[in-house]
């Protein structure tokens, strides 16, 4: 099986088991976020380990093992993206599985499972013609980002609250909005996959200086980012930079 066959199968996998236990019932509440964590992490951990013993692995819900660093290949996952939405029963969650090599988000799937769908850099669907005037940004439902405010204030952009952020960059990638600007806080594993089947559509995909994301790094917090069509990169850059100056 691929790498990227491999990374699509578990998101999917782990995405089910996710939606089993959530409807069983028989847990419920905060406790349900924190056992679906766990439910996933074990199954990808263990998936990842037998299927590509010799990578390195890089999971939210793990200790960072220091050995990874001398690794190329280094899979780079976060088992429930978007825990308080999964919990509250919501659609805007995610299972973020993620290969990076050498530092660059090269493969990922990022299941979004109460949509029964998963979104593979293998196969990433075609760019959506620009929508109409105003451009919608995505961002966070609880804490949007200063600086995703001021510039869809300088864009008369439309803000669109959202969970976790596989699911709002999965918007950008399948057309559902245009930007998705963060500088809240964030760690390798919250963009990794996304990264990766972004690229692989086609979209901007950089920090919010403008350099590239950088992963498997000795400390895993980076903690911004954006996504968005290409055509807006250069003005969403320059904006960005003008709030910093």
């Amino acid at each position: 099986m691929s790498d990227a066959a491999l990374a699509r199968h578990i998101a999917e996998t782990a995405g089910e088991l996710l939606l089993t236990l959530q409807a069983s019932g028989l847990i419920q509440g905060k406790a349900l976020g924190r056992a679906g964590d766990r439910v996933a992490n074990a199954f990808i951990v263990e998936a990842l380990r037998q299927a590509r013993p010799d990578d390195a692995l890089l999971s939210e819900e793990e200790a960072a093992d220091p050995a990874r660093l001398g690794h190329s290949r280094v899979w780079i996952v976060d088992p429930l993206d978007g825990t308080r939405e999964y919990s509250e029963g919501r659609s805007d969650w995610a299972v973020h599985v993620a290969l990076a090599i050498d530092g660059v988000a090269a493969i990922g799937a990022v299941a979004l499972p109460a949509l029964s769908l998963t979104l593979g850099s293998d196969d990433p669907p075609p760019i959506a013609c620009a929508g109409e005037a105003p451009l919608r940004m995505l961002v966070s439902r609880s804490r949007p980002a200063a600086h995703a405010v001021a510039v869809a204030e300088a864009l008369a952009a439309e803000l669109v609250p959202m969970g976790s952020a596989g699911a709002k960059a999965m918007a950008v990638v399948r057309g559902e909005a245009d930007i998705y600007l963060h500088s809240g806080g964030q760690y390798e594993w919250d963009s990794c996959a996304p990264v990766a089947v972004a690229r692989a559509a086609g979209l901007h995909v950089s920090r919010i200086d403008g350099s590239p994301l950088v992963y498997n790094r000795e400390d895993p917090y980076l903690p911004d980012l954006l996504i968005c069509r290409k055509e807006h990169a250069r003005r969403v850059l320059d904006l960005v930079a003008r709030i910093d100056a």
